[in-house]
């Protein structure tokens, strides 16, 4: 059984987990349709504390000296509301269930576009109503294809292991010592 746990441990490796989202940012995509948030939420789950916070971070700051910096307001508010989205993801771990994972992921992707939609409107937009209204219609767009990225990638990353957790169990001992 020990060979078990080291297999399912294996899975949630942090720096193959930064790999795969370093990777997945720097080839073409829709915009804003990345696994950041929805690595975010999983290291909350099943990464230790330390690594839950610090695994989205690493993997921003990776693919952002491939893809560039930008504002450091903005950036600021990027990288905080994945920390923030790590921090849901911890207070889903005692309660994680399909439904509030969805609850979790829409939630962190609302978080996203709140978040650093008023920092780049306090970056860039007359501080003012008409320049936050302006801001938030025309960031819109991005939200959708946030939202369905942080769908998509948490049903990859939390169905993707829990069905490779449910394979495991299914291995008896004695398949893995012939």
């Amino acid at each position: 059984m020990e060979i078990l746990k080291k297999c399912a441990e294996r899975l949630v490796n942090p720096l193959l987990i930064i790999f795969i989202a370093v990777s997945l940012r720097l080839i073409p995509h829709v915009p804003n349709f990345t696994p950041i948030a929805a690595m975010a939420l999983f290291g909350g789950v099943y990464l230790n504390r330390k690594y839950a916070l610090l695994v989205p971070i690493v993997a921003m700051l990776v693919s952002d000296l491939f893809i560039g910096f930008y504002s450091p307001i903005v950036m600021f508010s990027v990288y905080g509301s994945f920390v923030l989205t790590g921090l849901i993801g911890l207070g889903l771990s005692k309660r994680k269930s399909p439904t509030n994972v969805i609850f979790a992921a829409i939630g962190s992707s609302l978080l996203f576009f709140l978040v650093t939609n008023f920092a780049v409107w306090f970056a860039w937009y007359p501080k003012n109503l008409v320049g936050l209204t302006t801001c938030y219609t025309l960031a819109i767009p991005f939200f959708r294809n946030t939202l369905l990225g942080d769908l998509f990638y948490t049903g990859v990353f939390f169905g993707g292991y829990e069905l490779a957790l449910r394979v495991v169990k299914k291995i008896k001992p004695a398949e893995i010592n012939a």
